[in-house]
């Protein structure tokens, strides 16, 4: 009988070491696919891509597949990383991780796999489902509610879904790892990774450094009195508590600093004490540049939730269209530190519908 062809993207973890043996107990005709998308410059790099290659080869060995290997080097650094800089220096936080999704693991992989390798279908070690509902095809919330990874993959399209096998997205993520060991596969018990790819656990200010210019400046209070100096505002990221610089302040109440606001064209990080500070809390938000997997839902207006940072609760929110594709979010429960340049994401229930980048939050308190 004629097996399919999938082609599989082998990472060197565990997660994709484990689907590529469940796809094989189901019976696929299985490759492996190492991609190398970061030329790195630091040989004690704890991302090491010789490791993780290396892991690579030895599963792949073990469950007797071929291993293919790709450079994608150049486009991410064109299509992800530049991106990724540019948002930065207009004093946005980005996920680069979503943007690396979009491009290189859903376009250029997808496209390799297809056109060079005669996939039938490519796939991934993400924690999330897909569900075929009357011929048509959805993204799914991992069962794994600590792991699921939808909000990375809010960019998909349904016509990509129709191509992509997700097996761990009905497990959880002690269950893999359990089965791992069993199978005594050589990276059972290796990290999960941490971090953003290209990075991985290096000093982020430092790497950044090497490509932004981010001069230091004012650091005030939330009535504007100066009651620091900060180092470069691309260091900072809005709701962030440490590292400001702040720590044992005397100034006021005995509550910790948190970054209210970047004042970019006057280079001042604004700041505030406490928590549950207001301030900190919005109660809407405008969204751009929006990706809807399938078809909008009639009633989405009024019965969907959002996610405005991975691993967050669902939050109840009403959506009002506007025009240039972007909407405006209200939210039934204020959240804290909405943050532009991250993305919002939005559920059905279970089902991923799309989502989109914040373009500005609209607060609790002017």
């Amino acid at each position: 009988m004629f097996k399919k062809k999938v082609i599989i993207a082998m990472s060197g973890g565990i997660d994709s070491s484990f689907s590529a043996w469940l796809l094989k107990k189901q019976n696929y005709q299985v490759e492996g696919l190492f991609m190398k998308n970061w030329e790195e410059d630091d040989t004690n790099n704890i991302c090491n891509i010789e490791k993780d290659l290396y892991d690579a080869e030895i599963i792949c060995k073990k469950l007797k597949i071929p291993l293919h290997k790709i450079n994608f080097s150049s486009e991410y650094w064109d299509y992800v990383f530049k991106k990724f800089l540019s948002e930065y220096k207009k004093g946005n936080t980005p996920n680069p991780d979503i943007l690396c999704n979009k491009i290189i693991k859903f376009k250029y992989f997808m496209n390799f796999a297809i056109n060079n390798l005669g996939a039938d279908f490519i796939s991934t070690g993400h924690y999330v489902r897909c569900k075929k509902i009357k011929d048509k095809f959805f993204l799914l919330k991992g069962i794994d509610s600590i792991k699921d990874q939808s909000y990375f993959l809010y960019t998909i399209k349904e016509k990509q879904l129709k191509k992509i096998l997700f097996p761990i997205g009905g497990l959880k993520k002690t269950e893999v790892r359990y089965f791992a060991k069993k199978l005594k596969f050589i990276n059972a018990n290796k990290k999960d990774s941490t971090g953003i790819c290209f990075i991985g656990e290096k000093n982020f200010p430092k790497f950044l450094n090497k490509y932004i210019s981010s001069p230091s400046g004012d650091i005030v209070n939330i009535n504007g009195k100066i009651i620091g100096k900060h180092r470069g505002l691309i260091h900072y990221t809005i709701g962030q508590r440490k590292g400001i610089g702040l720590g044992g302040s005397i100034f006021y109440e005995n509550k910790p600093w948190y970054v209210y606001k970047k004042d970019i064209k006057k280079n001042i990080l604004v700041t505030l004490q406490g928590r549950e500070n207001l301030y900190l809390y919005s109660i809407g938000l405008i969204v751009k540049e929006i990706n809807w997997i399938n078809y909008i839902p009639k009633n989405i207006k009024k019965k969907c939730t959002i996610k405005t940072r991975y691993r967050q609760k669902d939050v109840k929110c009403k959506i009002i269209f506007l025009n240039n594709n972007r909407i405006k979010v209200y939210l039934y429960t204020p959240i804290s530190s909405i943050t532009k340049g991250q993305s919002a994401v939005f559920y059905y229930g279970k089902i991923c519908l799309g989502g989109g980048i914040i373009e500005k939050e609209i607060p609790l308190i002017n």
